[in-house]
């Protein structure tokens, strides 16, 4: 089964309450499956600190930039309390894609779903902090 190929991969790492797991701009060099506990993802406002765009929590995805050069993080992930997790090196993860092309395609459709709600997630934050109250986005 392709799955424990992945898992094959994979090692448990626990994160305390408040650690920072990656910063917008880091190298994308590995990503998570949530056991427990729960992530928060932050987007950089100049001159503002922080703003949380989405909250993840148990048997979710984190990290997608590792897929892509320049493999850079787009957001920031801070544990929100304790987190349990699996945590894949990115490198090797590639690698296994290129040789067994059906669990490179699978893993790539399921990256691509959470790249579209992590997207529209993001959009909606925004918009909730920065369309003036009353006012309708055009």
């Amino acid at each position: 089964m392709q799955r424990d190929r992945l898992f094959t991969l994979a090692d448990e790492r626990d994160f305390r309450a408040g650690s920072t797991l990656f910063d917008e701009g880091d190298v994308a060099d590995r990503f998570w499956l949530i056991r427990s506990g729960e992530v928060a993802l932050d987007v950089y406002v100049p001159g503002r600190r922080a703003q949380v765009v989405e909250t993840l929590g148990p048997r979710q995805q984190l990290g997608w930039s590792w897929i892509f050069p320049p493999y850079r993080w787009h957001l920031g992930a801070r544990a929100l309390g304790p987190v349990r997790t699996w945590e894949f090196p990115a490198a090797e993860v590639r690698e296994l894609c290129m040789a067994d092309t059906e669990l490179g395609y699978e893993l790539m459709l399921r990256c691509a779903a959470l790249i579209a709600d992590r997207l529209q997630a993001t959009r909606l934050r925004l918009l909730d902090l920065y369309t003036p109250h009353g006012s309708v986005p055009s």
